[in-house]
């Protein structure tokens, strides 16, 4: 049996760069000849027949329904004692490498489509064949921009220049997958939706997208997005607390990248397909989305050079790992065949160079260099992500300087709206001290959430809020005491994977972190971050709410695993130095003990 070998997109070029860059979507859609050529080669991929190995619904079913077999990988049916039917790989160290081959694979079939459909052009034929040599998938930085443009979202047309040279409006695959035929696999609502939804307002056949509630909940994540990806790259030096949601934050009180993935599905999704690991695959969102993880990953391997994957549990299993095993860097990454006669391996996925593409951050650096390159992606992190955020902590704590005030001056949008607490004193300005002579420090809190990933047979998120909570709960995510959220991304199809809920029998828990900073700085009278002055603030003001994936509240006595406890962490910023120390985290369980998902003990 021959098999489809994923080799990445080979050829093309982008200057300062090896292979060509992914680019990012808000920049990808202004330009001309690769936005049409995108456009067409995800319609032509959408309108293959379903049941074609490289179709777009194949594709996107790897990830989860139909739970079949993808090129002859595994055994017809999923491995016994697995608790997933499909190839994912969630909550296990594999999760960041396994999806590298994945969006691979996606890319690869997307350009063969867009070369072939290139040499159609009867205009300037070499500028089309050159778009279709550098032509890669886009990827969305959620943490720059977290509403993705019209073009995305909204627009159920798009104009586009045709292969006759005139500019012509066609319909957007982008808003939508259109099954053809729904599988009769899908579970309620899906198998009545002709195509794939966001944030739809009802269960029933006649739904739609709901633009408007997709981008009111995607805005207010913004900030949370924003410092979680930024502690994320900055602060987690371990491939476990890296990788996955379990419970192994390796000291860092942050994030790990799966765990800001699962809240971008959930956001992205309401109680549409991206919400659900057994469908999201299927939303062509889903790609521009997982670009950037992989892009995230990139970053990370970056600032942590020689850190790789390391052997851990499989938890729930795969199509073709079961729930029993230990998988690592030699654990074969399948459904993704890299030759003939096997696999991908997470060892041979450290560098993207070799599946075919870059991304612009790396762009003239010298990768045989990994202390410059380290160097570098620090700047770049911090001009991202970062920098505004630890000046305005600093400006907030007497007699601490300003962090990272170079990155300050390049601050993006979407991050240099965060405030200082009212009435700091000293600012910045005024403080004795300046990065360049003397070390600055500050706490950085944070609220970690525990909870049991499967105890409401959905996806459903851990809302924090810093003052007075709505009595509504669709008011929550708009009101403005909301901080931020931590997400359980879960399989709703029980009649096709009914072994997921042992998962919650066997205890299987999530870890989320939501930081309180910026908000503290925006709701508060105070102006510091010490321990002394913000724990009877937050003991007086912090709460949590969770509430459904459609947006419903759920009782927190119905979610007895529940456990939010408050954490800080000094962080220092030594002269010279491009990214903040950080120390043990502290944990203030008595802040949330005696209330009803609140810290065990005191």
């Amino acid at each position: 049996m021959s098999h489809f070998v994923i080799t990445g997109v080979q050829g093309g070029s982008t200057a300062d760069a090896g292979p060509p860059n992914r680019l990012e979507i808000n920049d990808f859609v202004k330009i001309e000849d690769q936005f049409s050529l995108y456009i067409q080669a995800l319609t032509a991929m959408s309108q293959d027949t379903q049941g074609d190995l490289t179709s777009f619904f194949q594709i996107g079913a790897i990830h989860g329904l139909p739970y079949i077999q993808w090129d002859g990988s595994g055994g017809k049916e999923p491995v016994k004692n697995s608790q997933w039917g499909g190839y994912c790989t969630h909550g296990s160290v594999l999760f960041p490498t396994w999806h590298r081959p994945y969006v691979a694979l996606f890319e690869q079939v997307l350009q063969q489509h867009a070369a072939t459909i290139a040499k159609t052009y009867t205009v300037d034929q070499d500028r089309w064949n050159k778009a279709a040599a550098d032509l890669r998938a886009p990827y969305w930085d959620w943490a720059v921009n977290s509403v993705p443009p019209p073009e995305v979202i909204a627009d159920k047309q798009v104009t586009i220049t045709l292969p006759d040279g005139t500019r012509g409006a066609v319909n957007n695959p982008l808003y939508g997958y259109v099954f053809h035929p729904i599988d009769p696999s899908f579970p309620a609502p899906y198998n009545q939706w002709q195509s794939t939804l966001r944030h739809p307002a009802s269960d029933g056949p006649d739904a739609q997208t709901d633009v408007q509630a997709l981008t009111d909940q995607l805005q207010s994540s913004q900030d949370d997005i924003t410092s979680s990806t930024y502690r994320l790259l900055t602060r987690v030096h371990t491939w476990p607390a890296f990788s996955n949601h379990s419970t192994d934050d390796g000291g860092s009180a942050s994030n790990s990248l799966e765990a800001i993935h699962d809240g971008i599905h959930v956001d992205v999704g309401g109680d549409g397909q991206m919400a659900d690991p057994s469908v999201a695959g299927f939303d062509p969102i889903f790609f521009l989305h997982h670009a950037n993880v992989d892009r995230m990953l990139s970053l990370w391997s970056a600032l942590n050079p020689g850190v790789w994957t390391t052997n851990g549990p499989a938890e729930g299993g795969t199509y073709t790992i079961t729930s029993n095993a230990t998988v690592g860097p030699t654990t074969q990454l399948t459904p993704f065949w890299e030759s003939q006669s096997g696999y991908w391996l997470s060892s041979q996925t450290t560098a993207t160079g070799k599946l075919g593409y870059t991304y612009p951050e790396f762009n003239g650096l010298n990768v045989s260099d990994p202390r410059a390159v380290k160097a570098a992606i620090a700047k770049a992190v911090n001009s991202l992500y970062g920098g505004p955020s630890f000046g305005a902590f600093a400006a907030a704590a007497p007699g601490i300087a300003a962090f990272a005030a170079p990155a300050a001056i390049h601050a993006t949008p979407a991050v240099s709206k965060l405030a200082a607490p009212r009435n700091p004193q000293p600012s910045a300005e005024s403080a004795p001290n300046s990065v360049s002579d003397a070390a600055s420090s500050l706490y950085d809190w944070a609220v970690r959430i525990h909870v049991k990933k499967y105890e409401l047979s959905g996806s459903f998120s851990v809302l924090i809020f810093l003052g007075p909570v709505p009595e509504d709960p669709r008011e929550w995510r708009r009101s403005p005491s909301f901080v931020g959220a931590h997400h359980a991304f879960v399989n709703s199809s029980a009649s096709q994977c009914a072994n997921c809920h042992n998962q919650a029998a066997a205890g299987y828990v999530t870890e989320g972190f939501v930081h309180l900073n910026t908000a503290i700085a925006r709701l508060s009278e105070i102006h510091s971050f010490e321990p002394s002055v913000v724990e009877p603030y937050l003991k007086r003001e912090l709460s949590w709410r969770v509430v459904r994936a459609n947006k419903t509240a759920v009782d927190l006595n119905d979610v007895p695993s529940l456990e939010v406890v408050v954490c800080a962490t000094q962080l220092t910023l030594q002269p010279g130095a491009d990214l903040p120390e950080h120390g043990t985290p502290q944990y203030f369980t008595g802040i949330t003990a005696g209330r009803q998902g609140g810290a065990r003990t005191e």
